[in-house]
């Protein structure tokens, strides 16, 4: 039996706050539940050419690539009830005054505090809690499980 992969990139754009900014999904699957920015890898893209695109498409917020932080690769076979998809993970700091607006696929957009996020689509809350402890240096994982709603 013959799987198809499919290839995204996602970023966590976290201000000086700490917070970090989220999109509502406009359309299935997770329709109107908070995510993270971003989609597809286009041929001939990197996946940190696609994070950075996704980004200004979703959310008008325009970083350069070499901006991006990986924070890891997320490849679960049941991440996403499409099929099998893997993403490459970034994030980007912002200042605390960046502006984001809804766009492309995104109904709404809001910034989240990056310790308890809510609820995410797809394993979004795991891929915040990674950035999370890499923002907290040091930081256990039960001070983040403590603090984030959904115990992710």
């Amino acid at each position: 039996m013959t799987e198809s992969i499919r290839y995204t990139a996602d970023v966590l754009v976290i201000d000086i706050e700490g917070r970090v900014l989220l999109i509502e999904r406009g359309w299935p699957p997770h329709q109107g539940q908070l995510a993270l920015p971003g989609g597809h890898v286009d041929p001939g893209e990197t996946s940190r050419t696609a994070a950075a695109r996704e980004l200004l498409e979703e959310t008008g917020v325009q970083v350069r690539e070499d901006e991006l932080t990986l924070v890891g690769v997320y490849d679960g076979p049941d991440r996403d009830p499409r099929g099998r998809y893997v993403t490459v993970a970034y994030s980007v700091s912002v200042p605390a005054n960046t502006t984001a607006q809804a766009g492309d696929d995104a109904a709404a957009v809001q910034w989240m505090p990056l310790d308890a996020p809510g609820d995410l689509a797809f394993d979004h809350n795991e891929i915040v809690h990674a950035a999370w402890r890499q923002q907290v240096a040091g930081g256990s994982d039960s001070e983040f499980a403590a603090q984030n709603d959904t115990g992710r």
